[in-house]
């Protein structure tokens, strides 16, 4: 039963990609051009993703300088900062999952209308630019990939201070911070440098991504 729940739950999902792309072709869009707008909306993502990770940052070190006051509303402010993270670093999960899924079917859209061509010349030549384009394309998703890995160590970082300070909302707690942030600084900073390669990179493929794919 499980497994033909799963099957039936893929059929209805692959209907609905299909009457998506068949909407999309009638205003004009093709897969390579929801690609590109995807690909667009993952790098808009990753910045605004970079910034918070920066903002929650900035939030654990002005918290090491705490004097006195309520050390519910430190953890508060942190547990802010770090839910805004998480639903930034969510959305860029979300993102590449939906490129991964265009890419996929424009791949085999194109193979499939290589297979349709004729011309000898003409088929080998559309097969290079296939080639090319997917492997730039690995590289990009590769290193999409990547920054999605490496968040995840920060956000434990920041989930796990936050959970420490809620349990015991004291000042001992707070000063403990400072042990860690300096870790958390390095990690954070590795990160916002990939996520700026990462924009670049998905630049340079959107330019280089063939007109008719």
């Amino acid at each position: 039963m499980p497994r033909l729940f799963f099957i039936l739950v893929m059929v209805a999902l692959s209907s609905c990609t299909q009457l998506y792309y068949k909407a999309q072709e009638k205003l004009g869009n093709e897969k390579r051009d929801i690609l590109v707008s995807r690909i667009k909306k993952e790098r808009e993502d990753q910045e605004k993703a970079k910034e918070q990770y920066r903002t929650t940052l900035e939030a654990f070190q002005a918290a090491t300088g705490f004097q006195g006051g309520k050390t519910e509303d430190v953890y508060k402010k942190l547990k802010k900062e770090y839910d805004e993270a998480a639903e930034r670093t969510k959305k860029v999960s979300e993102r590449i999952a939906s490129i991964e899924q265009v890419s996929g079917d424009m791949f085999k859209e194109w193979e499939k209308e290589i297979s349709m061509v004729q011309n000898a010349d003409l088929r080998s030549k559309s097969r290079v630019l296939l080639r090319d384009t997917r492997q730039r394309y690995s590289d990009l998703l590769r290193r999409m990939k990547a920054i999605e890995a490496k968040a995840k160590p920060v956000m434990k970082a920041f989930e796990d201070q936050v959970l420490f300070i809620k349990h015991t909302l004291n000042a001992e707690a707070i000063s403990s911070l400072k042990t860690n942030v300096a870790k958390m600084d390095a990690e954070v900073q590795g990160l916002i440098r990939d996520i700026e390669a990462a924009t670049k990179e998905a630049d340079n493929f959107i330019a280089s991504l063939p007109m008719g794919a």
